[in-house]
């Protein structure tokens, strides 16, 4: 038997491997972040038709061992199709039980979106015709930081902005934005056709791509957790943050939305800018607005689990949607999908999974239109 991890996302490390029903294994900590381990994603090879147990002796010091309870695995033989596998968590060890019909799997803590789909995800966007790609610098390790812009890009347009992948192992946000992008891209679809009538969107569908290849959960290649980096980023620690934020000065900022997944809670949930200085009426008035149309849009999301909402002028500002809601005055938000099954709409089957990110992807387009006349006050820079 073998097991390697040596390409884009992978991550593990091999403790035993001499018995198939005893494989021991270890998460293997970010980069420059050893705070930081949850993500795995491996290939076994060498073990078809045996009855297979790896267990993770350290998962109880992963980053949200929470999120192991209820959670199962994804397995697959391709790459392309993955579907789960039993797993169980005694609260010390995470316990993976697999028989593979073929001599080569791999196994991930999620469905994976490699960097050569980021790539390819880019480039069918300009293909279509209607989106212009703009380069906006380089990460710490030398990749490109990417921002598509749809729409006519006049100045009178509401300026929409949605970013994904702060966090690199997150990539359930990645399928979303693929799902945003199909039916945005869509000249038959008459949402988004009335959509970029009024609006221009900026979406960078990846920003942490360094974290990803290397197989992180949450940071980039100098060690930062991106969604703590908003207030004062820099070229050397957080570039991704830096460039974006650059952009977003320059256009300005009518909607923003920050794509994320949540390792423990068993949801789709909006987190909003309750906390922050400049949250006033109005905004609490849009919130409800937007979550109620995304309500009716898709059975998926519910507004009744997620996380503690902050008084007002106690939110943590180096967070990218409290520091983008209170920057513009403008309706922001974190969207968290999840990692485990969807409890409000439960697939016995895949759980929640890529797929099923994607389709959120394309209804969160309804919502948007809903609101979309009643987002612009001034974009206050």
């Amino acid at each position: 038997m073998k097991i390697s991890s040596s390409f884009d996302a992978g991550s593990i490390e091999v403790v035993n491997l001499d018995d198939p029903t005893d494989i021991q294994l270890k998460l293997r900590a970010d980069s420059h972040a050893a705070q930081f381990k949850q993500w795995f994603y491996f290939r076994l090879q060498g073990a078809a038709y045996l009855p297979c147990k790896m267990q993770f002796i350290n998962a109880a010091e992963a980053a949200y061992p929470l999120g192991w309870e209820d959670y199962q695995a994804f397995a697959s033989y391709d790459r392309v199709n993955w579907f789960r596998v039993p797993t169980t968590f005694d609260g010390n060890q995470l316990v993976i039980e697999h028989t593979p019909l073929s001599n080569s799997v791999y196994y991930a803590y999620f469905e994976p979106y490699s960097y050569e789909q980021h790539l390819n995800l880019i480039g069918q966007a300009q293909e279509s015709g209607l989106c212009a790609v703009r380069d906006l610098g380089n990460t710490v390790q030398g990749r490109d930081i990417t921002l598509l812009s749809i729409g006519n890009q006049v100045e009178s347009d509401l300026k929409i902005w949605i970013i994904a992948r702060q966090h690199p192992g997150e990539t359930m946000a990645q399928w979303f934005i693929e799902g945003v992008l199909a039916r945005l891209l869509d000249s038959q679809d008459a949402t988004s056709r009335a959509l970029l009538d009024k609006a221009t969107f900026y979406i960078v569908p990846h920003m942490n791509p360094d974290g990803a290849v290397l197989g992180n959960l949450r940071t980039n290649a100098a060690g930062a957790n991106l969604n703590r980096e908003w207030l004062n980023p820099s070229i050397e620690k957080s570039p991704e943050v830096y460039y974006v934020r650059e952009a977003m000065q320059q256009t300005g900022v009518d909607l923003f939305l920050d794509i994320h997944g949540d390792e423990g809670l068993p949801f789709v949930f909006f987190a909003g800018t309750e906390g922050v200085p400049s949250y006033n009426e109005r905004m609490k008035h849009l919130e409800e607005e937007f979550k109620k149309a995304f309500l009716f849009s898709s059975p998926d999301f519910q507004d009744e689990e997620g996380y503690p909402k902050s008084e007002k002028g106690q939110a943590d500002l180096s967070m990218a949607t409290n520091y983008i809601g209170h920057q513009f005055q403008c309706l922001a938000f974190t969207l968290e999908m999840p990692f485990k099954d969807n409890n409000n709409w439960p697939d016995d089957d895949f759980g929640w999974n890529g797929q099923r990110s994607l389709r959120l992807g394309e209804s969160i387009l309804t919502p948007i239109l809903s609101i979309v006349d009643q987002l612009r006050i001034s974009n206050k820079i």
